[in-house]
């Protein structure tokens, strides 16, 4: 709304000091980075005061894992404070009338809601299982398609193609974009399906080459198949977020180096002459994003005062499926899906041995009637710190002795911060 305030302002004349500072993509992202991080510590320790009031506390079954039974009655639903956070740097200094920006907030408050529910019957309906597993996918399966359907309807989401950037080059304070005479042909601006992918020449996938059809019923089925392909990223971040959360700082801390790459790609990818430096895909408006990731990662930040070993809150549901939500939208938004599995590496994994374990276990049980395991715990991140022998055999036997689950969480940032850089990295690897 400052951002607002100040376009109406310098179009009616004003002029003084500063004006010009809302036109620079930098001094945004820089603001509502600060500003989420500010609201964040305000507000989260008046909310966790409310929460202990309300007696709105973790409840633990004891899984033998160390330090376990010490989080009974720690207040959850903690991610009330991220999302607050991100909607004050966003609403200030986002321009709300941009499309993609509009899509994240969209994403933010429905994912929000999802996991608000969930904690709700855990903690006030005291069902420890929460909504069910249907109700949660079909609500995150919803957000897919509405996001999706956006992507292939909207005519404000387009990509630049044989984008040309001549010598006569004027960098403009218009969101610190570009301005070249002649640049790109109208024709040249398109609904594309094409995606970023590494390790080949154009870093360019087509899901249109998927399409079993061709002719117009292949320009369907192209976007059908990249329609469902959104559904299934934002459905598997969400659940990945959510599967991480178990750790005090675990899924924020890793979660915060996700936001620090796709912010950045986010402003290369909305600049003409970085993205074709970089040869990626150029994508008009999606600086904005950039800025958003910002309030993201400020938020993330900030909640960590709080939420660090040992936690005086929990982001519960609410945060975890937020989180995962804005991630996997904002990697849709940018094209960079097919990067997730590895920037996202903490989250992937996490996700697979979850999967794995249960169909090892059922599928051992089913062969011999005793169900064998492949970690002793999982999430992954449990394996690590479980103390209790599990029942039956276990093909990757635990640690000894048990880690401490600063120990543990630390570890896995450094993981994130190794798969980060390694995702940019990529963006020069042909």
């Amino acid at each position: 709304m400052i951002y607002h305030l100040f376009r109406y302002l310098e179009s009616i004349g004003a002029d003084f000091p500063g004006i010009g500072l809302m036109h620079y993509l930098s001094f945004r992202a820089m603001m509502a980075a600060v500003t989420a991080v500010v609201m964040a510590m305000i507000a989260g320790k008046r909310i966790i005061r409310l929460l202990q009031k309300k007696q709105i506390g973790e409840t633990v079954r004891d899984l033998g894992l160390e330090g376990q039974i010490q989080k009974k009655g720690t207040p959850t639903m903690g991610g009330v404070i991220i999302i607050l956070s991100i909607l004050s740097g966003v609403l200030l200094f986002c321009d709300l009338t941009n499309i993609y920006v509009i899509l994240l907030l969209v994403s933010t408050l429905w994912c929000g809601a999802l996991g608000f529910a969930d904690d709700y019957i855990k903690v006030f309906r005291h069902n420890k299982e929460g909504m069910s597993e249907k109700g949660k996918l079909l609500g995150q399966i919803v957000l897919g398609f509405i996001i999706g359907l956006t992507v292939w309807m909207s005519p404000d989401i387009v990509v630049r193609e044989k984008v040309e950037v001549k010598e006569s080059v004027e960098r403009t304070l218009e969101t610190e974009t570009t301005v070249t005479s002649g640049r790109y042909k109208q024709e040249d601006v398109v609904k594309s399906t094409k995606t970023t992918i590494p390790f080949v020449k154009n870093h360019e996938f087509d899901y249109r080459w998927l399409s079993p059809v061709k002719g117009a019923w292949g320009w369907y089925a192209k976007w059908a198949i990249y329609v469902l392909m959104i559904v299934l990223v934002i459905t598997a971040c969400s659940n990945g977020t959510n599967l991480t959360d178990g750790l005090d700082g675990l899924a924020a801390g890793t979660s915060a180096i996700v936001g620090v790459v796709l912010g950045i790609i986010a402003w290369l990818g909305g600049n003409l002459i970085d993205s074709n430096f970089l040869n990626i895909m150029y994508i008009p408006g999606s600086g904005e994003i950039a800025i958003f990731m910002s309030a993201f990662v400020g938020a993330l930040i900030g909640f960590l005062w709080y939420n660090s070993f040992p936690a005086q809150v929990f982001m519960g549901d609410t945060g975890s499926l937020t989180i995962g939500g804005i991630i996997g939208v904002s990697a849709v938004l940018m094209r960079k899906e097919l990067l997730l599995p590895l920037l996202c590496g903490i989250f992937f994994t996490e996700s697979v041995s979850v999967l794995a374990q249960r169909f090892w276990f059922r599928y051992t049980k089913k062969k011999t009637g005793v169900g064998h395991r492949i970690w002793s715990m999982t999430p992954l991140h449990h394996h690590y710190q479980d103390k209790k022998a599990p029942e039956g055999p276990v093909l990757f036997p635990k640690p000894v002795p048990p880690q401490h689950e600063a120990k543990i969480t630390v570890r896995f940032w450094i993981v994130g911060i190794i798969l980060a850089v390694s995702t940019l990295a990529l963006l020069k690897i042909r």
